[in-house]
């Protein structure tokens, strides 16, 4: 059992946000789906939940199309913060359980297990306000999987996390793995990716990179890595004018560096030895997944500056990608022919936002301040069900974010998850 992304396309307006993309997960695998910011890795993610329809490819997991699925096969953590800040922990966790059919009794008895788990079980009574950053995100990954989903799809999951939170995470991760659980994860972790994955995925501006097993990943550069340190800290920029080497970490003491396949590590090992250094730390190994991610896009994962031109600019006129990162282009999304406001500091007539801060009726985000109906946010309920946000980071049924005004579920409402 796979799950098969085959060669889906997704337009917005003249933008390319995914272009024949392709690849597949097996069942039980830790996957890492990398791309600097706008690539597509969320509009990938959003498809696959049926919440944006490609127009062209399927997602399928099994064999079966993801729009023919029951909701209850998916697990999704959004980057977004997706908590309703005036409900306590507990209770919203038991809501969501028992919108994917959870028994109220079994709902209650995960959240506190996953709670206690995550070294928060004092947290269950607490408005979801009045926790950190970190905490939020521990809790939102909980409202993600307590119904015990086939496929975990999530966004940037360790970000706010310190270092204990993202080890309790990365548990979590082997565990669910290990009980036979597919794990999809974007991330600009790339030390993380390394530690958890055995395979990945490398998209750029919507297509792929490259896919396969990590380690094959890794060796598909034709580099070598070499780490050398040394007794005592100096001067290591020398390291860099050895023909055929390339320092990938420059320190004081401990250096990584990329050697060209006519280089022996010797040869480094020699030169160093000549300068009279005391060599303490020498080991040749494959070159590490930021270095070749930055050889294939040409870029750091995380830095949002496009290097060179794209066949299909990530921007669009009076828009953006759903992707975080995608940037505005000058004169276009923010008003009067250069972007910039007007004296009022509103943005500028003819812009995308309008002359009085609604948003413009040109489609990009709908008429007097509510999403559209456009593919990029969906109809007017597309995240969540109360105007605050949901476990799946969309907007509520009003079109609007949910600043903390609403206490929870609003009665009557029909959440993404049941519909």
């Amino acid at each position: 059992m796979t799950l098969l992304v085959d060669r889906v396309t997704k337009r917005f307006g003249s933008v390319v946000a995914l272009d024949d993309l392709a690849f597949e997960v097996a069942r039980g695998q830790v996957f890492g789906f990398l791309g600097p910011n706008g690539a597509g890795k969320t509009t990938t993610m959003r498809i696959a939940l049926g919440v944006v329809r490609p127009d062209a490819g399927v997602i399928s997991w099994g064999g079966v199309p993801a729009a023919d699925l029951p909701r209850g096969v998916w697990g999704y953590l959004p980057e977004e913060r997706g908590l309703y800040h005036r409900m306590t922990v507990l209770d919203q966790l038991v809501y969501f359980g028992r919108l994917y059919g959870v028994p109220r009794d079994i709902a209650i008895r995960e959240a506190r297990a996953w709670l206690a788990r995550f070294r928060i079980p004092d947290y269950a009574e607490r408005r979801a306000e009045e926790l950190s950053k970190g905490n939020q995100q521990k809790v939102q990954f909980i409202a993600a999987i307590l119904h015990d989903p086939e496929v975990m799809l999530m966004d940037e999951p360790f970000t706010g996390l310190d270092p204990v939170n993202v080890a309790l995470l990365r548990e979590a991760f082997l565990e669910m793995r290990d009980r036979g659980k597919t794990l999809v994860f974007s991330t600009h972790q790339m030390e993380t990716v390394e530690t958890l994955c055995e395979s990945v995925a490398i998209i750029d501006r919507g297509r792929l990179v490259i896919s396969g097993a990590l380690r094959d990943v890794k060796r598909s550069s034709g580099h070598r890595a070499l780490h050398i340190g040394f007794a005592q800290a100096g001067d290591t920029r020398w390291l860099g004018d050895i023909p055929g080497v390339e320092v990938v970490r420059p320190g004081m003491d401990e250096v990584e560096l990329s050697l060209d396949p006519r280089v022996e590590p010797d040869d480094v090992l020699a030169a160093a030895i000549d300068r009279g250094l005391r060599v303490r730390v020498f080991e040749v190994a494959e070159p590490s997944l930021e270095q070749l991610f930055i050889e294939r896009v040409g870029r750091p994962a995380g830095d949002e500056t496009t290097l060179g031109p794209a066949e299909d600019e990530a921007t669009m006129p009076g828009g953006h990608l759903d992707d975080p990162g995608a940037t505005y282009r000058a004169g276009g999304p923010h008003g009067t022919g250069d972007g910039s406001h007007d004296d009022d500091g509103t943005p500028g007539a003819g812009g995308t936002h309008g002359t009085g801060g609604d948003y413009a009726t040109d489609a990009t985000h709908g008429a007097d301040g509510d999403y559209a109906t456009d593919a990029r946010h969906g109809a007017t309920g597309t995240h969540g069900a109360d105007g605050g946000y949901a476990t799946d980071a969309r907007h509520g049924a009003d079109g609007t974010h949910g600043t903390g005004e609403i206490d929870g579920p609003r009665p009557g409402a029909v959440p993404w998850a049941i519909r």
